[in-house]
């Protein structure tokens, strides 16, 4: 061959494979540009988590009833995860020691703050209920100190038993003190244990079952203080 016409080809060569080379680089990078691009659309577009709580309450004033002894209740003490925001679940069928939280499901407040403004609503339809201040206000102008309800919040879940049967547990500790010019006299404490089936195995179904078993707790605690002398 021509060394001459040789020479021509090779460049001719060299310049094509350049070409595919480049073209195949370029090709790549939209690709993974294009991907970028797809994971940025993702990180822009979070999740929306739900917030929830035990709904409106009463939608009309109660009627009056027989007014019992006003009563000074405390902020409930709750440790650990029930002092967060999170919808906590357990499987009891696969670790009942395990809390799960739901992963787009929040409380609007801390359960400890949900369930005292449902048991002040409720206990406040037989009788006047009372901040810790409004009860320091009284002593210092030397009034009658109503006594002290002191609640601990140990258990706020939704318990599954089985993948389709689960339940709202809401378990509390309740202490009512006497409150005198010496000091808090201890009067009476009581365990309550309320629970409410779930009609659906989810959040929804969850939050919906928490706040039945916080009003039969309520309930309950209602009736325990008004046996207590």
């Amino acid at each position: 061959m021509n060394p001459l016409k040789s020479s021509l080809a090779m460049k001719s060569i060299a310049r094509q494979v350049h070409f595919l080379r480049t073209r195949g680089q370029f090709v790549c990078i939209l690709l993974l540009a294009g991907l970028l691009g797809g994971c940025a659309g993702l990180v822009d577009k979070p999740v929306q988590r739900t917030l929830y709580d035990f709904g409106p309450g009463a939608s009309a004033p109660a009627a009056a009833t027989r007014q019992l002894a006003p009563l000074v209740l405390s902020e409930i003490d709750a440790a650990g995860a029930l002092d967060g925001s999170a919808v906590l679940y357990r499987l009891a069928y696969a670790d009942a020691n395990q809390l799960r939280p739901y992963a787009q499901a929040r409380w609007s407040a801390p359960p400890p703050q949900l369930v005292r403004q449902r048991l002040r609503e409720q206990l406040g339809r037989e009788r006047a209920v009372l901040n810790p201040a409004e009860s320091a206000s009284l002593a210092r102008e030397g009034g009658v100190l109503p006594r002290v309800l002191h609640i601990e919040l140990e258990e706020f879940s939704h318990l599954f038993e089985s993948p389709s049967q689960s339940f709202g547990l809401v378990r509390m500790r309740a202490t009512l003190l006497e409150n005198t010019t010496a000091g808090e006299k201890l009067l009476a404490q009581r365990s309550v244990v309320a629970r409410s089936p779930a009609a659906t195995a989810d959040a929804p179904g969850g939050v919906r079952a928490l706040a039945a078993a916080t009003d039969a707790a309520a309930t309950e605690i209602g009736q325990w203080l008004q046996q207590v002398r």
